[in-house]
């Protein structure tokens, strides 16, 4: 048997092996850079965190809250004017409308509740972010909360409205109270609960909402993001009394402190809520009530005593079962856009 050695020659099994640089098997890349954890966002600044940038957004956007809310005034107006036509309404000796006061009180709370829908799209439109970030956080009212603050401000508000029944009328200057009839009660009662809900809520879209967001766009601190709403929510009031100016801005810092703590309106929406449906539901028992010009602009220093230590219990109430229950307080955003995402962990696109 004879063995053949092939030293120098190729093992004719084996591809030959090729000429030049070796290629690899497979090609390398660099891994991603690893993102920063998102930053969690306070309510105040979720204009800024999740919306489009540019400084002049939250000018143009409360300019454009202003002109729907003129809007939505006019249209009001205008479909009274139709529906009186049709309805052949009488009218006063200036021309206007006789309403009476459960018809007056349905078109005012009608043209303010149709601010919600303005500050939802001036949000959408005009800083190109979710509507729903001016609701809280999360992007979305969160209704089981605000069930849970509706039960806590259902004691409180009945407290206020008992306290104001209690107290002296003002100088003695109080008018008689005579009882409306079952039939003008029943339908403004009806028209109160109807409206109400909507009105008081639009009043914290524009002011614990948009106007926080709005000038928590370009600062940090929740004091100066709740303040100048506070200021302009008292003085859209009307100016009654000094107590009264003082009750409504603390009123107005108290809920937007709330709001911002909690992490949304919820909470500011359920006592405001209660406050009007107890207050106007009181005045729709009663001849004429409705037709008053009366708001809590025109409070005096017992009731101002009465109401602040309240709206402050309810408060206090209110935070403790939020941190409770764990409410989120702070939203996290996608790196893309900057919406909120619930358990988001990708970075911001915009830090705040």
């Amino acid at each position: 048997m004879t063995t053949s050695h092939t030293h120098g020659v190729d093992d004719p099994s084996r591809p030959p092996a090729p000429h030049g640089t070796p290629i690899p098997t497979s090609l390398w890349y660099p891994p991603p850079a690893p993102t920063p954890p998102a930053r969690p966002v306070p309510y105040h600044r979720m204009a800024r965190a999740a919306g489009a940038a540019g400084w002049w957004r939250p000018l143009l956007g409360t300019a454009v809250v202003l002109g729907g809310a003129i809007i939505a005034t006019v249209a009001v107006l205008v479909g009274g004017e139709i529906a009186g036509a049709v309805l052949d309404r009488p009218r006063d000796a200036g021309g206007n409308l006789v309403w009476g006061g459960t018809g007056d009180t349905a078109l005012a709370l009608l043209s303010l509740a149709l601010c919600i829908p303005v500050v939802l799209l001036a949000a959408r439109w005009v800083q190109r972010r979710p509507a729903g970030t001016v609701s809280s956080v999360t992007g979305a009212l969160r209704w089981r909360w605000l069930g849970l603050c509706l039960a806590v401000a259902l004691p409180v508000s009945g407290a206020i409205l008992g306290g104001s029944l209690l107290l002296p009328a003002p100088e003695g200057g109080g008018q008689e109270m005579t009882w409306a009839g079952l039939s003008p009660f029943l339908i403004g009662l009806a028209t109160v609960c109807l409206l109400v809900p909507f009105q008081a809520a639009a009043e914290e879209y524009v002011f614990r909402g948009w106007l926080s967001q709005a000038v928590g766009a370009w600062f940090r601190s929740p004091w100066v993001a709740v303040t100048p709403q506070a200021v302009l929510f008292a003085a859209a009031h009307g100016w009654g009394t000094p107590w009264g100016f003082v009750d409504l801005v603390v009123f107005g810092l108290v809920a937007g402190l709330l709001t911002i703590r909690t992490g949304g309106l919820e909470a500011a929406i359920a006592l405001h809520v209660l406050n009007n449906l107890f207050a106007m539901g009181f005045l729709a028992a009663i001849a004429g009530g409705l037709e008053s010009d009366e708001t809590a602009a025109d409070m005096d220093g017992l009731m101002l005593a009465v109401d602040v230590p309240l709206v402050v219990l309810y408060a206090a109430v209110v935070l403790y079962l939020a941190r409770r229950r764990g409410v989120r307080t702070r939203g996290l955003h996608p790196a893309e856009r900057g919406y909120p995402v619930p358990g988001a962990t990708t970075a911001p696109g915009r830090t705040p």
